[in-house]
């Protein structure tokens, strides 16, 4: 594929550059963006990938059902927080200078047409492409008399025995609906005295939402054969409630979903074991907290309407009608179809090319001394890690493997933050302390919706004889760090693995993260501080190497910016990239404003929230905003200051918002290694040359999607990062 390279320090100038404005007032709401709209623009820009005839049929519903999965959390978690506030009488202002109920307003009128288009391009767009290419999903009533004999003796074999209708009346209350919970309303009448009756089924989440047909009856209202053919749960249920209610005639029913407020909060200065505060808590979540939202269909009468609301207490801003099937975050379930013309060509990742020769480590195995990848990196240098275009098992999961069953090794301290439930990770640590290594984990409960998973780890490490520590009282341990500490000849090595992504082998294969391998003492010296803070008493201040949040990052980040800004007020050329999650920080976009204004050349890669504005004349026009949504989820951290030649180039866990700049644990990593500084200004032009999934943000908080010049190819970032990955 051709492509162009570019560095990071490669951009067009721009077209003008103005003095300094004295006495700017930063702070102006009106340099800012609302942080949770900005949220749903990225979430938008997921929807669009679910709507562009590019991407590969089964991708689109991934895509679909990804951004309802991310409209559930953001419900569960920002918009509870906003109604609390609401309800608490908060009137504290944002950066963009409005209040929690401006706010609320401000996301339904946003979000309400973006769904209202989901529900529309499923129906209307994706279904019937689907039936071109054989699969169907049937409404009951299309069903033909042998289709609908099959569905329901599945109904009374399968489904019955699972489900509890629950009455509504004087003597019983209106029942508890759990979170995320998809539902049946449904109205009876007794025939002896005509009263009508309310009762309420909820779908069983332990049983498939789409019921597959056997292939004998895989055949399409048009009589063409189909290669998958299926009912929803609820329409099954739905079409055969006569067994639920003998002896009652069935008026109607119609489908609703609850979203409850599901974050949690813990008081850790009060709580004497943090482990057993967050149990308490897991289980306040399960039994659910306020409801947030109610899906209903457009075609639920008023007067059931009005009962849900009353009954979970909602306003008329709370509920969301959409047409057709409820919860579209489930049509993820399709990927798993056998069509891979209907998906992107599968990735196989590659090894990089200095730890090819490593042999492959299983737990129990002896250490090759001569594939020693300790040996790699003390002798030839630092390794730079790019997943999921490198292998994780053969890089990151090779280093802890090896550290668990080396004998050289005394040592072994990590931090978790999340990771999959069979983790090998987790079985190295289990056996590094087996083998009777020292091994201290720190691993973060907080990590939202993983939680109940880091329990589970963290008791099975503890029994294992790993030391656990839970993190800090009032911070999340977000940094991703590994020190190996091995006994070589007459002294101690220590060895150190500082990256931007999770320790999980799953998700490696789905996001884009970077690490670094090394034996720097620098950076050895650095973790072993760091953990005897984390572990300790230790109250370290100061960092040879390493940029650490709380303590220094802010102020280091600041410093760079600071520095283009007085090179550029010298005349000088001063130039930033940055790559990162989101960018929320008002300080760090203050000084960004700042170093526009005296002509730095300024280019961020921000995935999602963005509360700069770019573009804006005389304040931002040196300021360029690009956000890349692929197949992968971009979630690297790169931050690039040219500083008049003497270029800096990091890598590390933390995104410019506050929480990781002041209530997290980070680390952030300076690449020293020429080459792989080089390698990392690469990856930034790569990415800033994108004109397939990268979008740009306008000055109004728009994003433009860029397209291939007329006579230009098409490159995409990743597919380029993949393309080099087979090449090297």
């Amino acid at each position: 594929m051709p492509r162009t390279k570019k560095s990071a320090s490669e951009s067009p100038a721009p077209e003008s550059t103005k003095l300094e404005k004295s006495g700017a007032n930063w702070r102006d709401p009106k340099y800012f963006f609302n942080r949770e709209l900005s949220w749903l623009e990225f979430n938008d820009r997921v929807l669009h990938e679910a709507l562009d005839p590019r991407t590969p049929l089964l991708e689109r519903l991934k895509f679909l059902g990804i951004f309802s999965s991310n409209l559930d959390e953001f419900f569960m978690v920002r918009v509870a927080g906003l109604q609390q506030q609401v309800e608490a009488g908060v009137l504290k202002l944002t950066p963009d200078g409005r209040t929690p109920q401006q706010q609320l307003e401000a996301i339904r009128d946003r979000l309400y047409p973006m769904v209202v288009r989901q529900h529309q391009h499923f129906h209307t767009e994706l279904r019937p492409l689907l039936i071109q290419h054989g699969i169907v999903l049937l409404d009951y009533i299309d069903l033909d008399p042998e289709q609908r004999t099959y569905l329901q003796n599945y109904f009374e074999e399968r489904i019955f025995p699972v489900l509890t209708p629950l009455a509504v009346d004087p003597s019983h209350p209106f029942p508890h609906i759990s979170n995320l919970s998809l539902n049946l309303a449904v109205v009876v009448q007794n025939p002896d005295t005509e009263k009508e009756l309310f009762a309420r089924i909820k779908v069983p989440k332990v049983l498939p939402r789409f019921i597959p047909l056997p292939k004998s009856l895989c055949v399409s209202p048009d009589g063409k054969p189909a290669v998958w053919m299926g009912v929803t749960l609820e329409q099954t249920i739905a079409h055969n409630l006569e067994g639920l209610f003998p002896g009652m005639k069935i008026l109607e029913y119609h489908p609703f979903r609850v979203t409850r407020h599901a974050d949690i909060a813990v008081e850790e200065d009060e709580a004497d074991d943090l482990l057993l505060a967050i149990e308490q808590e897991l289980r306040k979540r399960r039994s659910g907290g306020s409801v947030v939202r109610l899906e209903v269909q457009t075609t639920m009468p008023s007067d059931i309407r009005e009962t849900l609301m009353r009954e979970m207490e909602l306003e008329e801003d709370d509920v969301y009608d959409v047409e057709g099937m409820l919860g579209l975050g489930d049509v993820m379930s399709l990927m798993g179809l056998p069509l891979p013309e209907l998906k992107d060509p599968p990735w196989k990742w590659t090894i990089p090319p200095r730890l090819r020769n490593l042999p492959e480590l299983e737990i129990g195995s002896e250490v090759d001394l001569e594939g020693d990848l300790f040996r790699e990196i003390r002798e030839r240098g630092d390794i730079l890690l790019h997943h999921p275009y490198h292998s994780f098992t053969a890089t990151v999961q090779h280093f802890i493997t090896q550290a668990a069953i080396d004998p050289q090794v005394l040592a072994i301290k990590m931090t978790l933050y999340r990771t999959s439930g069979d983790s090998p990770v987790i079985e190295a640590l289990v056996k590094a302390a087996e083998n009777g290594k020292q091994v201290a984990v720190l691993v973060e409960l907080k990590a939202r919706f993983d939680e109940e998973n880091n329990i589970l780890w963290a008791r099975k490490l503890e029994r294992s004889g790993v030391h656990v520590v839970y993190g800090l009282v009032g911070l999340k341990t977000h940094t991703k760090i590994a020190l190996v500490v091995r006994q070589e000849e007459d002294r101690i090595h220590r060895y150190v693995h500082i990256g931007t992504g999770n320790y999980n082998p799953k998700t490696a294969k789905l996001y884009t993260d970077l690490g670094l391998l090394s034996c720097r003492e620098e950076l050895g010296a650095d973790l072993t501080d760091l953990f005897n803070y984390l572990t300790g008493y230790s109250r370290q201040q100061s960092y040879r190497k390493l940029l650490v949040a709380p303590v220094s990052l802010r102020d280091r980040m600041l410093a760079c910016i600071r520095r283009e800004i007085d090179l550029a007020k010298e005349g000088k050329e001063g130039r930033i990239v940055a790559k990162m999650n989101a960018l929320v920080d008002p300080q760090i976009i203050a000084t960004l404003y700042e170093a526009s204004q005296v002509g730095v050349r300024i280019d961020l890669i921000v995935r999602g929230i963005c509360c700069l504005r770019p573009g804006v004349p005389e304040v931002s026009e040196n300021i360029r905003v690009i956000s890349i949504v692929g197949r992968f989820l971009e979630h690297s951290r790169i931050f690039y200051f040219q500083n008049g030649g003497d270029e800096r180039v990091f890598i590390g866990s933390a995104d410019w918002m506050p929480r990781n700049l002041d209530r997290r644990v980070e680390a952030i990593t300076p690449v020293e290694d020429p080459k792989l500084a080089k390698d990392l200004q690469e990856i930034l032009g790569i990415m800033l040359s994108d004109n397939r999934q990268a979008w740009e943000l306008q000055p109004d908080g728009s994003y433009i999607q860029r397209r291939p010049p007329e006579e230009g190819s098409e490159q995409s970032a990743q597919q380029i990062l993949m393309d080099m990955a087979r090449q090297e």
